[in-house]
């Protein structure tokens, strides 16, 4: 078989006029973007396409992943192509990749085979520049803060309350943590402790993943608390005087991306925010356009249903006021085999030889997990539907093993699905229960309510979702929560940050483990994008800091954080 970028160069692709006209949209919604398969669609379009009927609503999720992942955005693909061959219109909406460690920049967010978004160099290669308008607007507010502190501090804002990032889109460990402001006023400024994340991992990022338009990016934007004030009070972007400035560099950037699969499929590209610190989930307004445009909208969320599905309902949903119809629940024989716990699977590696050999009592025991994934997903009242995607190192003993127990626990169907190797035609039974799944009737609802304390969310989604018995916090944890109650942050939803390798806290646990205590070290606000982030798992270590050029001495709170230098 050719190798993937050999699949998408020989594609047959469409002039993106003809996708759009697809869709219904016409040449005044796009601006082309660099060439005729590549454009931006207008914001203008959500308002022309309102009195449309909402498309079937359908999200692709997947058991807890592995190292070397389980096939969402190719399993995504697939079954919108599979879509065509079926007589459905679907569309498809997916995040943008970036240069981190998360999407990688070879194409696996593109997905691959004969199940791809193509062009895939464009796809790959910064696409139409959205990320680094995150970049310039997050680096904007953060060089504004440090020119506050150096002219004098008139916002009396508490250097070390800071929690605003620089952000670089690229996995530069070096950069993690670091010390700013030396030099002097003229050169550095104030020296402080801060670091550098990764573009997809800013609040900029979430904010323009959960906005609606252009006027509600601006509010949020204003919205953002980036540190607290001497007095203890927050303070925000719109205080710091950044938050227009922000809207203009992201203006663009706002509007969705229209591209397509081998099969010419529509593929909506908007946003990338991470499934961890933000939601996982593309744009509400790729979705929003996207409704309107076929018979179903497809999309993805990050990394396992107990993280990106429960995000997808709980946050994206309740923020857009889309309703899912029904979710697809991607596993692989190997990963279930792997959730034995018999296993250990490192990327870069071969499998070991043991478990390419027909194992019905491994599936089985690492079915337990995705008879939990399912439950997550029942939870929310949606129906599930199970996509095997199928390997050629799988036993049809095994695949068999899968389907039984995925209808005993209560998904309405699995099929094995071979999109990788055959395109829309290896992934129609997945469709043909994917539109079964669509009319079944159903009633989708949240988890938890806004109105509950921030403790009562996060024990919810920690018990229901995750299988813990009870949560600890650490005193700084409660100090944060107290603090964000206190100052009206309570109502917002929860966005938990946790391990993707295992549905608990802790990585090295498989399966569907049950009755721990999980630990909440750290609790942050993203007052801008709307979601408060509970960092979970076990505490680090702090390494031995080394000396700072022009400080003689470097004070070190309990928490490992620098809290002076002289």
């Amino acid at each position: 078989m050719p190798n993937d970028l050999d699949i998408a160069q020989a594609a047959n692709l469409k002039d993106i006029s003809e996708i759009a006209d697809m869709m219904g949209l016409g040449s005044d919604d796009l601006d082309l973007y660099g060439s005729s398969h590549v454009a931006k669609i207008r914001l203008d379009s959500v308002k022309r396409l309102e009195s449309k009927p909402n498309a079937k609503y359908i999200d692709v999720t997947a058991v807890t992943p592995t190292p070397l992942g389980e096939g969402k955005s190719t399993t995504l693909v697939g079954l919108g192509q599979a879509m065509k061959h079926i007589g459905k219109r679907s569309v498809i909406t997916m995040r943008q990749p970036s240069q981190g460690p998360t999407f990688g920049i070879k194409g696996g967010a593109a997905g691959g085979g004969y199940s791809q978004v193509v062009p895939m160099e464009t796809f790959n290669l910064h696409l139409t520049g959205d990320i680094h308008a995150v970049s310039a607007a997050n680096n904007l507010l953060a060089a504004m803060i440090d020119n506050k502190l150096m002219r004098g501090n008139p916002l009396k804002i508490d250097p070390y309350s800071i929690t605003w990032k620089r952000v670089v889109d690229m996995n530069d460990r070096a950069l993690r943590n670091v010390v700013v402001g030396l030099g002097g006023k003229l050169d550095g400024g104030v020296p402080r402790e801060t670091g550098f994340d990764i573009s997809v991992a800013s609040e900029v990022m979430a904010i323009l993943a959960l906005t609606t338009s252009l006027q509600d990016m601006r509010e949020r934007f204003g919205r953002i608390v980036i540190g607290m004030s001497k007095g203890r009070k927050p303070v925000t972007a719109e205080m710091i005087g950044a938050a227009g400035a922000m809207t203009v560099l992201m203006k663009d950037a706002l509007r969705p991306t229209l591209m397509q699969t081998l099969e010419n499929t529509p593929a909506i590209i908007h946003a990338g925010p991470f499934a961890n610190i933000a939601h996982g989930n593309s744009s509400i307004l790729a979705d929003m356009i996207g409704a309107k445009c076929g018979d179903y909208l497809l999309t993805e969320s990050g990394f396992g249903a107990d993280i990106g599905a429960e995000k997808f309902f709980n946050v994206k949903c309740r923020y857009s006021g889309l309703k899912p119809d029904a979710c697809v629940l991607v596993a692989t024989i190997r990963a279930l085999k792997a959730h034995s716990g018999k296993y250990k699977i490192v990327a870069g590696r071969a499998l070991p030889p043991e478990m390419l050999e027909c194992n019905v009592a491994d599936v089985e025991a690492g079915g337990e997990n995705l008879k939990k994934q399912i439950e997550n997903i029942k939870l929310h009242g949606v129906t599930p539907v199970v996509a095997i995607n199928a390997f050629d190192s799988d036993h049809p003993e095994e695949i068999e093993a899968v389907k039984r127990i995925s209808v005993e626990a209560g998904a309405l169907g699995a099929a094995a699905t071979y999109h990788w190797q055959k395109g829309g035609e290896g992934a129609i039974e997945l469709a043909e229960m994917v539109v079964e799944a669509a009319e079944t009737p159903s009633e989708f609802n949240f988890l938890y309510e806004l109105d509950q304390p921030i403790k009562d969310k996060i024990e919810t989604i920690a018990t229901k979702i995750y299988g813990a018995k009870d949560v600890r916090y650490t005193p700084k944890a409660n100090k944060q929560i107290r603090s964000y109650e206190k100052n009206g942050f309570g109502d917002l939803p929860i966005c938990m940050a946790k391990t993707h390798l295992s549905i608990s806290h802790d990585p090295t646990l498989r399966g569907a483990p049950s009755g721990f205590t999980f630990p909440v070290r750290e609790v942050r606000a993203s007052v801008g994008a709307g979601f408060i982030y509970p960092i979970c798992g076990a505490m680090r270590t702090m390494p031995a800091l080394p000396k700072v050029p022009g400080a003689e001495k470097i004070d070190i709170d309990a928490d490992g954080n620098i809290v002076g230098l002289s």
